[in-house]
């Protein structure tokens, strides 16, 4: 069974910073590409950072320069750093397996002006 188990959204005020985590179980990890979404109230799912299996990453234009995605395949966990929110960060954020229809269960992270 494919679970990935999201932890770490909040409440932060805007400049603040928060790391998200996604662990993993039921699939080879290490071969697979991971990816964070995030989706705001009213608006559809967007991506918003990406790393393959070997650690390449990719971010959205929005996000790029502040936040951090990484991977510990050592601990099946990936992770997203997020510093220098912003209000228009406010979501909440997916774990996905990419190019699958395995999704975590979504944190909230809220960022207050």
């Amino acid at each position: 069974q494919v679970q990935l188990v999201e932890s770490g959204g909040g409440l932060v005020q805007a400049g603040g910073s928060l790391r998200l985590s996604c662990a993993v179980s039921g699939i080879i990890f290490r071969l697979r590409a991971m990816a964070w979404y995030r989706q705001a109230p009213g608006k559809q799912r967007e991506l918003v950072a990406l790393i393959s299996g070997t650690g390449s990453t990719t971010y959205a234009d929005s996000v790029k320069g502040r936040f951090t995605i990484s991977r510990d395949n050592a601990k099946n966990t990936v992770y997203l750093q997020m510093n220098s929110l912003k209000p228009e960060d406010t979501a909440v954020y997916y774990c996905n397996a990419f190019s699958t229809n395995y999704w975590g269960q979504g944190t909230q992270v809220t960022v207050s002006s």
